[in-house]
């Protein structure tokens, strides 16, 4: 697995003369199976529980305990908002309802009122990496200053951003708990760019709704200072979860030159982790632990990605497409090696010298 990271050249030669059933081919078992249609009942009933949960996470912010129970809480609204962020990825992929406008609906109430992002740029971001994943200069989730995903790109680092990289490894999930901050500004940027987007001051509006109702909630219920403390302290654990939730799915895995020759079914299977499931996996991940069903058919609904997983890793197998799949905590332990080793030239320039 570990060669699997850095010899692209290998690993692509293989893949070009092992294939032999096509992408149409396990399409057309995932659709004679029913798994393609959407999941309007099931997706409102994930909308009603996390509103329930979010319901109960505002109503402990008034309750008569000790402001030391509110630890809790911060941890308890972190985990509620990454759930919510889940329904805005499925609104993105029209997981939902056939009408376009419905998915939208609910994925700007979620995303945008909710969270206090922009569903048009996570719809933008995110169609992109889709299209693209783990790809150099296309894919929008590995181009990021902070981090380097290859040893070219760790060495284009100046200033202090290269002692960063050098040291990403070591600063990784210190890192992640800026992510809603990265979220919140990448949105506020793409809303006010130039760039043609629909519903931009709607978007907006929302948006400002969300940072002004969520910090009066909090100030009301905790005090000025309490409340702040509050809403810092929650968004950096919000990011933290979000992000570490993301981050198994593709780091670590197969970079792809611009020019690479795979097709899409080996490009979206080498390029992509799963995160062997199962009940509390499935519920923390929000489905998406099973990545490389999600990057294949990224409208199936979390409710059909168990069944497809049998049906994809089943065909990889018979084709002989390497199907990667490991534990949450050995992903982890991946994605530091692999951060740590892409850096090891910045760390030591003479003797790579």
């Amino acid at each position: 697995m570990e060669g699997m990271t850095l010899n692209t050249d290998t690993t692509v030669a293989k893949a070009a003369t092992t294939a032999q059933r096509g992408y149409a081919d396990l399409k057309r078992l995932i659709r004679e199976r029913g798994l393609i249609d959407r999941q309007p009942r099931f997706l409102m009933i994930r909308v009603a529980i996390n509103l329930v949960l979010l319901g109960a996470g505002i109503a402990f912010l008034f309750a008569p305990v000790h402001l030391a129970w509110q630890l809790v809480n911060v941890v308890y609204l972190a985990f509620v908002f990454g759930q919510i962020a889940f329904i805005g990825h499925d609104m993105g992929h029209r997981q939902g309802f056939k009408q376009t406008h419905l998915n939208d609906i609910v994925g700007l109430l979620h995303t945008n009122l909710l969270l206090g992002m922009s569903f048009a740029w996570w719809n933008d971001k995110h169609n992109a990496h889709h299209a693209h994943p783990n790809q150099h200069d296309m894919d929008p989730d590995i181009a990021m200053v902070v981090l380097a995903f290859s040893e070219e790109d760790a060495l284009t680092r100046t200033g202090i951003f290269r002692f960063m990289v050098a040291h990403q490894a070591r600063l990784f999930f210190f890192l992640l708990l800026f992510q809603a901050w990265s979220l919140r500004v990448g949105s506020i940027m793409f809303l006010s760019s130039r760039k043609p987007t629909k519903r931009r001051w709607l978007e907006l509006a929302l948006i400002t709704i969300n940072l002004v109702g969520f910090l009066a909630i909090l100030i009301s219920a905790l005090g000025v200072w309490a409340g702040i403390a509050f809403f810092f302290a929650q968004q950096a654990l919000f990011g933290l979860y979000l992000a570490s939730v993301f981050a198994p799915n593709h780091k670590g895995m197969l970079v792809l030159n611009e020019d690479h020759e795979l097709d899409f079914l080996h490009q979206q299977v080498l390029t992509a982790r799963n995160v062997v499931p199962g009940p509390l996996i499935d519920i923390w991940y929000g489905g998406l632990n099973y990545q490389i069903e999600h990057h294949l058919f990224p409208t199936l609904a979390r409710n059909k990605l168990k069944e497809a997983h049998l049906i994809i890793k089943r065909f990889c197998q018979e084709e002989a497409i390497p199907y990667y799949e490991t534990t949450m905590v050995q992903s982890y332990r991946e994605i530091l090696a692999y951060l740590h080793e892409v850096s090891a030239k910045l760390r030591a320039p003479r003797a790579a010298a």
